[in-house]
């Protein structure tokens, strides 16, 4: 067996951000955390619920500001919309074969 091989075990000492320190076993000697089970909201009951009402309204009130917009497209007109029918695509397609022989 190889010797020297495992850490040293030490009493470590856990100081927490509010103050609160307790003992136990590891490899160093102090260790500093932030919270512990006498702070942290979970255990203390002191769990505070964000009002998410507030955030749903706003959505709600952003998604209706947008409804009124409607955006707009400038390649499409309304004489460009597309035809109904064949006859109405042959008629809307000799009428612009005339403008451009108008235009020449």
């Amino acid at each position: 067996m190889k010797s020297n091989l495992h850490p040293t075990y030490h009493q470590t000492t856990i100081t927490c951000a509010c103050g609160n320190s307790f003992t136990v076993g590891g490899v160093t000697k102090d260790l500093r955390v932030d919270v512990c089970a006498k702070c942290h909201p979970f255990f203390t009951g002191t769990q505070k619920f964000l009002d998410t009402l507030g955030r749903v309204d706003k959505f709600i009130a952003k998604r209706q500001a947008a409804a009124g917009f409607v955006k707009k497209n400038k390649s499409q007109d309304k004489e460009a919309a597309p035809a109904k029918s064949l006859k109405e695509m042959l008629t809307v397609k000799k009428v612009e074969a005339e403008k451009i022989e108008e235009s020449k």
